[in-house]
Parts: structure tokens; sequence; C-alpha cells
């Protein structure tokens, strides 16, 4: 899995490859923690995301959780095909913003 920021004055951008399961959902996570501090949007692009297991699902709700607990807003750009089938199969897409 490759992680990618970008970051602006309030808002911070995560672009997310690969794999995101097991091996490397603690990886995203604390980038997620460290990333989410002092900022109003984060948002996490998963398009080039191939598999996404239980792991990685607990990592977006854990990050959606985050940013609401501090008034900020968090937001899935672009998931996969596999990441969106996933969202809907577990009821996700319902409470997560994707766009």
């Amino acid at each position: 899995m490759n992680i990618s920021e970008n970051r602006t004055d309030n808002a911070v951008s995560i672009l997310v490859s690969g794999r995101l399961d097991t091996t490397t959902a603690p990886q995203l996570e604390s980038k997620l923690k460290d990333c989410s501090k002092g900022i109003k949007n984060l948002n996490l692009n998963l398009q080039d995301v191939e598999y996404i297991s239980s792991a990685g699902l607990r990592v977006v709700l854990l990050a959606h959780k985050l940013m609401t607990g501090l008034g900020g807003k968090f937001t899935v750009q672009k998931p996969s095909e596999f990441c969106m089938q996933v969202f809907q199969a577990t009821g996700m897409d319902s409470i997560l913003k994707i766009i």
C-alpha cells in the first residue's frame, strides 16, 4: 500500500493505493490520526485501492468518527469499484459522504 498526502491550510487529502487490509490498515490509521489534528476537512481518495478488508473498513469508519468528533468533515473520494461494492454491502455508503 502507498499513501500520499496533500495539505492545505485547513484540509488534508490522502491518496491510498494498493491493498487496504489487516497488514496495511495500521499504517493508514496512524497517518489519519496524525494528519487530522488542526484541520476542518479530511478527504480520503480510494480510487487506486484494489482491495479493502474489514480492517480497512474499520480505519475508514474511525476517520469518519474522528473528524465528526472534531466538528470537521470527512469525505471518501472516488472509491474504486471494489471499495464501493464493499461500502454498499456493509451499509457504509449510507454513513459516509462518498463523492
